[in-house]
């Protein structure tokens, strides 16, 4: 590999290494958010996974960099991303080459599957380089215990890609919720987005020649290969995910958590069921295997409940029967607001607050033109550019807005909500300890720590 001289923000670094001093290397405030002011001042940029989101991503992260490197198990979304930045970007298909060969790379992209998240967090780290990753953060609740560790201890900037931390509507609602606008807190319904999974069994086909198989399964077990398995679908797969319930849960949850004021503890104890839409077929290592439809009811130690299930749509109406509504159901007699359309509902004794990807709903926000937060209120960390507030906290080394720790925290509720649907029993759970409390078989469970497969043990 020939020498690479080092970069002016680099050599800036030495210095600010040797001396104490923070050296920045200067952006500009637009209108639009943060942007590079010069091109020696623009961070070198590797994006390890470039299938859709991974290239939303990225597309987002060159806003503020310079892209030098694409990685992706299957090739040819490698070279579709790198003809994206004008053939210019170094292509890879194992991102360990790429962490062993880019020492000039100061910024990843991490958009692989879930499976991969945490062990290309790790090394991304482990190799100083500061990282946007993708969510959910984790596979198991060990492996965020295991990533929050290493991001300690490396002091990198990592930002999670839960976006909603940089929308102002979400922000606004978990402020009026956190100053009291609408009373004493008691409940939170949490409302997914809903996709019908039912499908296979999926037959097994030849591996493509652009696509490593064996690296894309990396840790999971090894299965016959199908297209059904890969790219946007491998969120059904308990191989590689926890379906709708992590990809989605870790946005919706973590405004939550955002409103409770919980982002360092989690629940006490939950429980739930589901439906499973190719339960009982004769392959099933051929189907989807996560759950479509579900229940989950979690207790916090401050005596609020959450509840979190997928919107009741069209879509959703249709696929499901009235007995298995009613079984869905059983175990709650709350009222139900906004049942139809995802997004977090806050509830209290003086009033409620919805709010979703559009914007906040309620009397508490119709009511801020006439009784505006005073100046001492509760005010939450302000981003309005998730990507901008990345390169920001690069270059300031200063506290991200979607962290690692709150992010562990969310997902592990979430994780847990897994657990008890698949064993059918309530999980309790020591948010102090970060344990599953007297249930050896849910502390076992593949969504605390599962097997994983050599060579691609996560190691730290």
């Amino acid at each position: 590999m020939p020498h690479v001289p080092p970069t002016r923000r680099q050599f800036l670094r030495c210095v600010a290494a040797a001396t104490g001093a923070l050296v920045p290397y200067g952006f500009t405030r637009r209108a639009t958010g943060q942007q590079a002011r010069s091109k020696n001042d623009r961070p070198l940029i590797a994006a390890i996974g470039v299938g859709g989101q991974g290239t939303a991503i990225l597309k987002s992260a060159a806003r503020f960099g310079d892209v030098v490197a694409v990685c992706d198990a299957d090739l040819k979304n490698a070279e579709r991303a790198k003809e994206l930045f004008g053939g210019k970007p170094a292509v890879y298909q194992d991102y360990r080459k790429l962490l062993d060969e880019r020492k000039d790379v100061e910024v990843i992209t991490n958009g692989t599957p879930d499976h991969w998240h945490t062990a290309i967090n790790i090394a991304a780290c482990r190799a100083g380089k500061d990282v946007y990753a993708e969510k959910p953060l984790t596979l198991t609740i060990d492996e965020g215990k295991l990533l929050r560790r290493v991001v300690k201890e490396t002091g990198r900037i990592v930002q999670v890609g839960t976006q909603q931390r940089s929308d102002p509507n979400f922000r606004l609602a978990c402020e009026l919720v956190r100053n009291g606008r609408i009373g004493k807190l008691q409940r939170v319904t949490v409302v997914l987005p809903f996709w019908n999974t039912k499908g296979g069994p999926f037959a097994p086909q030849p591996v493509p020649p652009h696509l490593h198989w064996d690296l894309w399964q990396g840790q999971a077990p090894v299965r016959e290969y199908c297209p059904e398995r890969v790219h946007f679908n491998f969120r059904w797969w308990s191989d590689y995910a926890g379906g709708i319930i992590t990809d989605w849960g870790q946005h919706h949850m973590d405004i939550a958590f955002w409103g409770m004021g919980v982002e360092d503890s989690g629940p006490s104890s939950v429980e739930g069921t589901a439906i499973f839409p190719n339960e009982g077929a004769k392959e099933p290592t051929r189907c989807y295997d996560n759950p479509d439809r579900f229940l989950v009811k979690m207790q916090f130690p401050n005596q609020v409940e959450l509840l979190y299930f997928v919107a009741h749509d069209q879509k959703y109406r249709e696929s499901i029967t009235p007995e298995d509504e009613a079984r869905l159901f059983s175990q709650t007699q709350a009222d139900l607001p906004e049942k139809s359309r995802n997004g977090i509902m806050f509830i209290g004794d003086q009033g409620r607050v919805f709010v979703n990807r559009g914007k906040a709903y309620g009397k508490p926000v119709d009511g801020l033109k006439e009784n505006p937060l005073p100046s001492n209120a509760i005010r939450l960390y302000e981003s309005n550019d998730h990507m901008a507030n990345f390169f920001e906290c690069v270059k300031t080394r200063k506290t991200p807005a979607a962290t690692v720790d709150v992010a562990h925290r969310v997902i592990t509720a979430c994780h847990l909500g897994n657990i008890a649907i698949r064993l059918k029993r309530k999980i309790v759970w020591d948010p102090v300890k970060e344990e599953i409390v007297g249930d050896a078989e849910a502390a076992n469970s593949i969504y605390v720590r599962r097997p994983q497969r050599a060579p691609y043990q996560i190691t730290a």
